[in-house]
């Protein structure tokens, strides 16, 4: 971006921040004025087209055009990007060396640990022991002082502040995504073991279990803020290089393990999803041959997930069909954008079978106005911020879906705040 169009950005971002923050935290307007109002120098330097992995650095572009512009269309996403960065900088630093209350059975405390969500005592049983699974019912223990949530909260906070920075160029924001991603991966006394061995454990079975691996999928979140860091006085070229090796070693460790080969092997989402946090690693370290044949290989993932009606009958049988459904496709959606990286075009792909990913987004629009039409069981309420998410990205992929349609039929000011208006500006509003 040149010059002019980094100094044009500074006047609509200055607005943005006062408006986001009326009324809250007292430093925060000053902090993103002051950032938007700096010389165009200090921001120069941040890199124009990142070489993102999930995110179209294109579309970032455009939106960061329309940012300069104070176009409407983009700034009600802006304004609550915005008020989400700010909370991530009062939000503490997370690392797996913060358990307190138990650590994974190699007492370890650098290994990720945590428990699997849907198990809960047995109640037939004096001790509780072994657990039981109750699908789609979260036991909270499993979200206290364990893993899980410190890992959703690297990969949130990193996303957010990275992206942050990226359309304001405020560098308080980098500083603290890049204080993040060093303090879960690359500072000796906090950094995680790049294994998932006691992830998702259950109490009263010894086993180890694969299906712990979709916790890390915060991690594809995190080497798409990494790429959007780059450029900034916060990320060092040693930083990046540290980065690389962790990710290099965890991906070995997805390939040649025990529990990553269960893992790829699975049917459901979670062998979506470890398609698609292995091919962000190997993006992320520059393998775009292994990167391709990961994505290559998503396309019998297809064939036996989704049918001709666009139903996906594996997540059917979940007690949060409709949520299991769209967490597939987001999954198999996140392949297809890295797809374009090493030209593997799923957005189009029709399966021998008769499925596609075109067809499974279309049977969740023709429910996502009224979910109790859907024909699965669904024991709670669907997050629509992941639906307008899906719409937006496959609406982006093909211009011709009538997913905007759908869009306008969900709560407006959902739709108009979500971050996925920032991520795939709509074309018609240039």
């Amino acid at each position: 971006m040149s010059t002019l169009a980094m100094r044009a950005l500074a006047f609509p971002v200055a607005l943005v921040a006062t408006a986001a923050c009326a009324g809250a935290h007292a430093a925060a307007p000053r902090a993103v004025t002051a950032a938007a109002q700096a010389p165009a120098a200090a921001t120069a330097s941040r890199t124009d087209a990142p070489r993102t992995i999930v995110l179209r650095a294109e579309a970032l572009a455009e939106t960061r055009r329309r940012v300069a512009a104070g176009d409407a269309s983009v700034m009600p996403a802006l304004r609550k990007l915005v008020q989400d960065a700010d909370k991530a900088l009062r939000a503490p630093l997370v690392a797996v060396t913060d358990k307190r209350s138990g650590l994974a059975p190699s007492n370890d405390p650098h290994d990720y640990f945590s428990l699997s969500p849907y198990w809960w005592p047995d109640t037939t049983k004096a001790n509780g022991l072994p657990y039981v699974r109750r699908d789609g019912v979260t036991n909270p223990e499993s979200k206290r002082d364990l893993d899980q949530p410190r890992v959703a909260a690297l990969g949130a906070n990193t996303l957010t502040l990275a992206l942050a920075y990226h359309l304001t160029g405020n560098e308080a924001y980098s500083r603290r995504a890049a204080e993040q991603v060093r303090r879960w991966f690359l500072d000796p006394a906090t950094r995680m073991n790049p294994h998932l061995r006691f992830a998702q454990l259950v109490r009263g079975n010894p086993a180890e279990r694969g299906s712990g691996i979709i916790d890390t999928r915060w991690f594809i979140e995190t080497v798409d803020a990494v790429a959007l860091l780059r450029g900034s006085p916060a990320w060092s070229a040693e930083d990046q290089r540290g980065m690389e090796q962790w990710c290099a070693a965890y991906a070995t460790w997805l390939r040649e393990s025990p529990n990553g080969k269960h893992e790829q092997a699975a049917r459901n989402n979670h062998g979506s999803w470890y398609a698609a946090q292995t091919a962000a690693l190997a993006l992320f370290a520059g393998d775009t041959a292994g990167a391709r044949a990961i994505i290559e290989g998503a396309k019998p993932r297809i064939g036996w997930q989704i049918t001709p009606a666009g139903d996906q009958p594996i997540e059917l049988e979940r007690t949060r069909s409709y949520h299991y459904s769209n967490f597939n496709v987001e999954a198999l959606t996140r392949l297809a954008e890295m797809g374009r990286h090493v030209g593997v075009d799923l957005w189009r792909y029709q399966a021998p079978e008769g499925g596609s990913l075109r067809k499974a987004v279309d049977h969740l629009a023709r429910h996502a106005a009224d979910p109790k039409t859907w024909p699965g069981q669904q024991i709670d309420a669907v997050d629509l911020d992941l639906l307008v998410l899906t719409f937006r990205r496959a609406q982006h992929a093909w211009s011709d879906a009538p997913y905007a349609d759908v869009l306008r039929k969900l709560p407006a000011k959902l739709v108009q705040e979500d971050r996925s208006a920032l991520l795939y500006p709509d074309a018609r509003a240039r």
